[in-house]
This record gives structure tokens, sequence and C-alpha cells, in this order.
């Protein structure tokens, strides 16, 4: 299939705009002298705009458990927003809003929770850091996409604000691709991004990437539309392009035109060289929203603040590392001060209750006062009462038979036995006649067993002192033949920090 070019000058003309095609539906940027950044503190929270009319806020806070909110629990819900809304229409209204939005990318719940929960209005999920957090192997395409589509819903489970996946390039043809679309669609993405890269697939800005065929590459492109009809769903679909660096800015340039042309809502081409890149790249059917990927740390495409890429017409921003790598660095200096035999700096590290705040704990207990039954709590009291009972009972004998154990030393008496003329066989011959002293010294120095007990008598020893049951006292005693009286056989703390001594006598 032959797909040719057409000139954008003619689609951005007034009276041939078409508005029955998606890429042509959306508002045009903003205009340099009032360009405005959400989330760079000049505006107000998109969904804020949005509802100000229709539902006025309220002075009333929920503060109720809820998994979606970004707290895991307080915080205030506005249940316009998060009912009446589904995910891909909060990131639509976000892309006709004026400025450029920023969307950190996030691995996991708790990530995308803290994202939400620093007031960004939409988040990113990064395969890159996913394959790192979970497989802890590189983003090469190991990673599969059951995987990915499991770890999506965990996180878009967490967070109510829209999250945008990374469908890398669909796992396969155009039927793969499809069933990437539904699958993303189920796990609650708002938005998905499919490139055009061969398989096995490579990390943005690095070596060794190839893409498909132009014709394969909308194709991609088609079938996820499709695959969103079919699902009655209305996900943003971000059309990515790695042939920037696999082949030339001029062929980035031509797939970026001919996949507003198959219906994505969003293009994106990835790892772009310079500014003047940039600006020419939104130039490019200037009515869809353009995506720009600014990779921390030190990737191809230059680092812009957000107005600056307001002012060259981005709508959407990813911080794809930031996240993961601040994660990793503070984990490396964790361990080192541990193994170091210290705890990490009291600034690096939140406090329990700050802990328990972020993850809901507070929340999750006052929600869990509403469905407690009257019967439950009683019962919990009887069963704390019953225990406390029990374990006062018991610390009561423990110090009684402490107290006799230090009063009383036990001193065992031994039955004269007659094994016939033989002496040397009878059981209480030679070495087996001794007598072994045991001693136990608390770790407080006081004696709390002195027991004398004939050697032939020494299978029921660990019955007394437990701690020897591990011992071959048998052996020690032959090895001891002929010794003279007061030998040390064993000197040791058992578990408890007790001393264990055993002396032939």
């Amino acid at each position: 299939m032959k797909i040719s070019g057409i000139n954008h000058e003619s689609i951005i003309s007034s009276s041939s705009i078409n508005f029955s095609k998606p890429h042509k539906t959306h508002t045009p940027s903003s205009s340099l002298s009032s360009a405005k950044v959400t989330n760079f503190k000049t505006l107000p929270s998109f969904q804020q705009q949005l509802f100000t009319h229709s539902h006025p806020k309220s002075s009333n806070k929920v503060s109720t458990f809820n998994p979606k909110s970004c707290l895991g629990g307080g915080g205030e819900t506005k249940e316009s927003e998060t009912f009446s809304k589904t995910p891909s229409q909060l990131l639509r209204n976000l892309l006709k809003s004026p400025g450029t939005h920023q969307g950190p990318a996030c691995y996991d719940g708790l990530s995308a929770k803290l994202v939400e929960k620093s007031g960004f209005d939409f988040c990113f999920m990064s395969g890159f850091s996913v394959s790192a957090a979970r497989l802890g192997l590189p983003d090469v395409g190991l990673i599969s996409y059951g995987e990915m589509v499991d770890q999506g819903r965990q996180i878009t489970e967490a967070v109510s604000i829209p999250v945008i996946g990374d469908g890398d390039n669909g796992y396969g043809n155009g039927m793969n691709v499809k069933r990437t679309v539904k699958g993303f669609i189920k796990a609650g993405f708002a938005g998905i991004i499919i490139e055009d890269q061969v398989s096995p697939k490579a990390c943005g800005h690095t070596q060794g990437r190839k893409v498909v065929s132009r014709e394969e590459a909308v194709m991609r492109i088609k079938a996820a539309i499709d695959a969103r009809k079919e699902c009655g769903s209305d996900i943003v679909i971000v059309a990515r392009t790695d042939s920037r660096q696999a082949v030339s800015f001029e062929e980035s340039l031509w797939r970026s035109r001919a996949f507003a042309d198959a219906g994505a809502d969003v293009l994106f081409i990835d790892a772009l060289a310079s500014r003047e890149e940039m600006e020419k790249f939104c130039e490019v059917y200037p009515l869809v929203p353009k995506m720009a990927n600014m990779l921390e740390g030190g990737g191809k495409t230059p680092i812009l603040n957000p107005i600056e890429l307001d002012q060259i017409g981005f709508k959407i921003v990813s911080y794809p590392l930031s996240l993961i790598g601040v994660s990793v660095r503070a984990m490396q200096d964790a361990l080192t001060a541990i193994k170091g035999g210290r705890l990490p700096p009291p600034g690096s590290l939140p406090s329990f209750e700050e802990l328990k705040e972020t993850l809901g704990f507070n929340a999750y207990y006052e929600e869990d006062k509403v469905y407690a039954t009257r019967d439950s709590q009683s019962f919990s009291q009887r069963a704390s009462s019953s225990t406390y009972s029990t374990r006062e009972r018991t610390e009561n004998v423990n110090e009684e038979r402490d107290q006799s154990e230090q009063d009383n030393v036990v001193e065992v008496v031994t039955p004269e036995v007659y094994y016939g003329a033989d002496v040397s066989k009878g059981r209480f011959s030679g070495i087996w006649s001794r007598t072994l002293r045991v001693k136990v010294t608390g770790k407080d120095g006081s004696e709390k067993l002195g027991l004398r007990i004939p050697a032939g008598f020494l299978d029921g020893i660990t019955n007394v002192v437990p701690a020897l049951g591990g011992v071959n006292i048998k052996s020690l005693l032959d090895d001891a033949a002929g010794e003279p009286g007061g030998k040390k056989l064993l000197d040791f703390n058992d578990t408890l920090g007790d001393r264990i001594q055993v002396f032939l006598e």
C-alpha cells in the first residue's frame, strides 16, 4: 500500500478543516504571548477549570478510604470528576485545555500515588522503569505484554488521574496491536503509546533502534483505532516514531503526518536532536497535540523548561527517569548507610507516621469503623482481656518456678543396683558411677539451678535443662574417663542468655 504525503498548509486553512477526523478536533496551541503551563505554578488543575461553573467546589471534605485516590485514602474528592468522567475523557479534556502539561513517569502503584499527591493532572507508565523495577532488567524488549498489563492495572487502580501506558510496538503484527490496545483499555488506561520499532524493541535514545516499513507502521495505528472502536472506548492513541534515529528526521516527519491521517490523537517523535527539530515537528499539523520527552541525565533531546516547550507548541511532556532514578540513588545511599552500621539520614527517611499517611492507613482505619459491629468489638475486647489474663497467669507461674529453682538445689539420690559379679559391665561402673553437677546461672548472676545427678541417669537430664538436648554428654564422659573430680565438661550460654555449666565430680 502506497501512502502519499499531504501538504499540511491545506490542513490548517480554516476553510478546509474537516472536523470529522479525530486529529482535527483539537484546540490550537496558545499563542506565545499568552503561554500558560499547568503544574508549573501558573494555572490551577484542569479539572478545576472544567467544573468551576457546573460543579461548585464544596466546603465539605470527603475523608474516606478510596483505593483510587491520590492518598489511598483521605483528601478532598470531587464526585463529579471521579465518577462522571472516564480516564480517557479526563485526558482528552486535558489535551484541549491551554498550556503544556507535565506528566512524570511512574512504575508502580506507590510511585503513581505520589505523582497524584504532588498535584499532577496525569502521568505516564514508563516501560523503561517497569522493566527495571519489576524484572531488574534493561528495557530491550524482555518484558512481556502480560507483565505490562498487570503492572498497569495496579497503577491505574491506585490513582484517579489519567495514566498513559507504554504499549511498546504492540508486541507483534496488527492483530497483536489490537489485543494490546484492548488489554490496556480493560486495565483502565486513559491513553496508550504505540511505536513503529521492530521486535525486539530498543529503549529510546539508545543504540540499535530499527523501525518497520511505512506501511506496517501506519497499519499499527489503524489497528489501534479499530480496537478502540470495537471496545466502544475513547482511549487516546499516542503514535510514536523512532525513525528520527533509525532513518532520518525527514522520515520521522513523514510518518507523523501519516499517523495523524490514520487517526492518531497525539504525535510523538522520540529522540529529536535539537530545538530546531522540535520546532519543525510542532509545525506538522499544528492542531494535533504533540508530545515531548525530556530524558533526564543525558538524552539526545535538549532539556527545555515547560514554558519553552509551550512556546514551541508541545501539549504534553514526559519525564521518564526522574522517579526511578532518584529511587535507585536513594536505595543505594540507604544500603551504604546500613552496611556501615548506620541508618539513613533523617532528612532522607520519612517517619513511620508519614509513610502510613501516604499509604492511607489512617483513612482506612476511619472508614473501617463504619463497618465494625458491636459483636466484633465486644469479641475483640473479650479476646484481648482473656489473652491478658492468660499471660498474667503464665507470668506468675514462671516467677514462682524461677523462685523455686533459685531456692532449691536438687540432690538426686541413686539407688544401689547389683549387676552381678562382673561389676565392670554394670551401668554404674567406671565413669558411669561418677556424679555430674549441672549449674545454671542467670544473666543477672543469680544461680537459677544447682543439680547433682549420677552419670547413669543422663537420659532424663534434658527434661530438667532443655539446652542440653543437643549435647552428647555420654561422649564427653567417655573422653573424661580417669579425669580427677571437678573437671568442667561444658560451659556455654543458651538462647535465653543463661550460662550452662556441667562438671564431673
